[in-house]
């Protein structure tokens, strides 16, 4: 399923005009420097196609055969490849660094060339090759030591060619082009027969499926998402796992697809992968991609709303999932593109290959409903200045040791979007998290609180469906819950203490929230009694009787203190503490206010 939906979404962009992928036997590859040549093979200059400054510069890409796979042996690609293999220049290696060997960075140019003279009629008589093949028959190294880009062809760098006075490069030329296409559909016709899983007709099967790139923490060189690496040698299987080789089928024969399905699915999952996608998204160790089975907006509003956000536009995210509201209030996915199917692809590291994370296959209308869904149960009061919206990877970060991104677990990411994109309960993980970041650190944040409201009332949603809303979005005087009440009972607590002691330092909060939120009847007599003493200290009479009418009304309604609280009632003494403080800093109205000093 996701192969078939990868090899159509490949097909629906051969036909995009302004962004099609790639044909068959061609990739997109940046290619740092182009080789200018004239008609008689002299070089006429080597063009830098790299754009920025320093280590940020990023070259131009170029649509070239695609690249062989790369192992300890020499294989080279054609009219295109490394600086050791178009130009035999021995590539600089740091000090303590095994150097090249001269003779295979020689036998690597060699490979270069033939591989060139290998090209059948009409592409071997078109002038770019004759004119490239008279460069490389003819040159030496000492040509290009006198150029300025001398330092940055040490680097081994990937080059091309181009003939003076003409836009594409030499591989675009159409004669060379037409012959490429149809030397790999002949190389893929020639390969073993059988029916391939993606389209179900027989074709030639691919043995190796070119490597996937862009994974977080993959290898840089990329891995497989299709691998399998036993061989059967002779009449018996070789390997250490012979299971893998199963009715005597080895690597890609284990998994038949033909060439040409091989080349279209890895192809659009590279292109959805590519550095700047705008349909990729990272959270934690999960690389996640989004396409559809036609062209629609969420294909990247999903990744504006869940991803970082930009610093050349901070409200970004903001302004989408306003649209998304009101797209959904306004009846916008009720019709249109409200049934487009949706595909959601989250991806992990595994070595050497590429571990599924999730696989989620839903409508444009189901996932704008989950994704509001999921910022109204996160919902909370908070100060005007912070966000209304919080970005997914502040949310998690608010959950790791230090607040750092780093420090996120690495399954909770994957799992927390998994929920968000499916409507699902949220991991209980993330409630774990939240709850023990707040004892660790001793504060109940914005992103924390709105943490535990969303995973506490999706719970409660989905063991009690009659039951629409545990958790308020503010203060709710009427939820009789211990651990609510308790949270409240000790901001109260606290804000009295504050009052009694101007700028005090620590409060009950640094001291006894952990043992406060977990074992209650071991701390709550001891600061009730305190209580009397700062309420004692008080100037404002007032002051004092509104305080005690407010510890009478939260603690008639807990009884005796429990002896512990579960996780669950747990966060909701963090959220119940979180409503009581914000309800202490929230604006009266003036009428309210004097009602409440009579």
């Amino acid at each position: 399923m996701i192969l078939q939906a990868l090899y159509d979404y490949y097909q629906r962009k051969q036909d995009d005009t302004e962004d099609a992928l790639p044909p068959f036997g061609f990739e997109w590859k940046e290619i740092p420097f182009i080789i200018e040549i004239d008609a008689d093979g002299r070089l006429v200059q080597i063009e830098d196609t790299r754009s920025g400054e320093g280590r940020k510069k990023q070259a131009r890409p170029f649509l070239v055969p695609q690249g062989v796979k790369k192992t300890s042996g020499i294989a080279s690609n054609l009219l295109w490849d490394n600086a050791e293999y178009v130009q035999a220049i021995p590539r600089k290696v740091k000090k303590g660094q095994k150097k090249p060997d001269p003779v295979r960075v020689l036998q690597q140019h060699e490979a270069f060339i033939e591989r060139i003279r290998s090209l059948p009629e009409p592409a071997a008589s078109d002038p770019g090759i004759v004119a490239v093949l008279a460069l490389l028959e003819n040159f030496s190294c000492r040509e290009l030591m006198r150029l300025s880009v001398w330092k940055e062809l040490r680097g081994n760098p990937n080059l091309s060619f181009r003939l003076a006075g003409k836009s594409e490069l030499i591989c675009q030329h159409p004669v060379v082009k037409d012959s490429i296409e149809r030397l790999a559909e002949k190389v893929a016709d020639s390969k073993d027969k059988g029916i391939c899983l993606i389209t179900g007709e027989e074709r030639g099967i691919s043995r190796l499926h070119p490597a996937i790139k862009g994974v977080w923490g993959a290898q840089s060189s990329g891995a497989n998402i299709v691998s399998v690496n036993n061989k059967i040698s002779g009449k018996n299987n070789a390997g250490p796992t012979p299971a893998f080789a199963s009715y005597r089928k080895h690597q890609g024969f284990n998994s038949p697809i033909g060439e040409r399905p091989v080349f279209a699915y890895t192809t659009a999952l590279n292109h959805l992968l590519r550095k700047g996608s705008p349909q990729r998204l990272q959270v934690g160790d999960s690389s996640t991609v989004f396409w559809a089975e036609k062209r629609t907006d969420m294909e990247t509003d999903v990744v504006d709303i869940f991803g970082e956000l930009k610093k050349d536009d901070p409200d970004r995210q903001t302004r989408k999932v306003t649209t998304l509201f009101k797209s959904i209030h306004h009846g916008r996915y009720v019709g249109g593109d409200a049934d487009t199917r949706f595909f959601i692809l989250g991806l992990a590291p595994n070595a050497a290959r590429i571990a599924v994370r999730f696989w989620q296959v839903t409508t444009v209308g189901e996932l704008a409903i989950h994704i509001v869904r999921h910022f109204e149960d996160i919902r909370i009061v908070h100060w005007g200045k912070q966000a209304g919206y919080l970005p997914l990877l502040l949310l998690l970060a608010s959950t790791a040791v230090q607040g750092k991104e780093k420090n996120i677990p690495p399954n909770l990411a994957g799992d927390t979007l998994r929920a968000i994109l499916e409507g699902c309960s949220y991991p209980r993980t993330l409630l774990t998290a939240s709850v023990q970041r707040c004892r660790a650190e001793r504060e109940i944040t914005y992103p924390r609180a709105a943490l535990i409201k969303g995973c506490l009332n999706r719970a409660t949603r989905y063991s009690n469906p009659d039951q629409k809303e545990e958790l308020t979005v503010s203060l709710d005087p009427d939820n009789t819950n211990p651990g609510y009440r308790l949270g409240r009972l000790f901001a109260v607590l606290e804000k009295i203490q504050e009052e009694a002691n101007p700028g005090i330092n620590a409060t009950i909060r640094d001291r006894y929230y952990g043992s406060a939120s977990s074992t209650p009847v071991a701390v709550f007599p001891t600061l009730i009694k305190l209580s009397k003493h700062h309420l004692s200290k008080l100037e404002n009479r007032g002051r004092e009787v509104n305080f005690e009418r407010l510890l009478g009304e939260i603690i008639d309604g807990i009884g005796d203190f429990p002896p512990h609280l579960s996780l669950e009632d747990q966060g909701r003494f963090a959220i119940g503490y979180y409503h009581q403080r914000q309800d202490f800093f929230k604006k009266r109205e003036p009428e309210t206010a004097q009602g409440e000093n009579q």
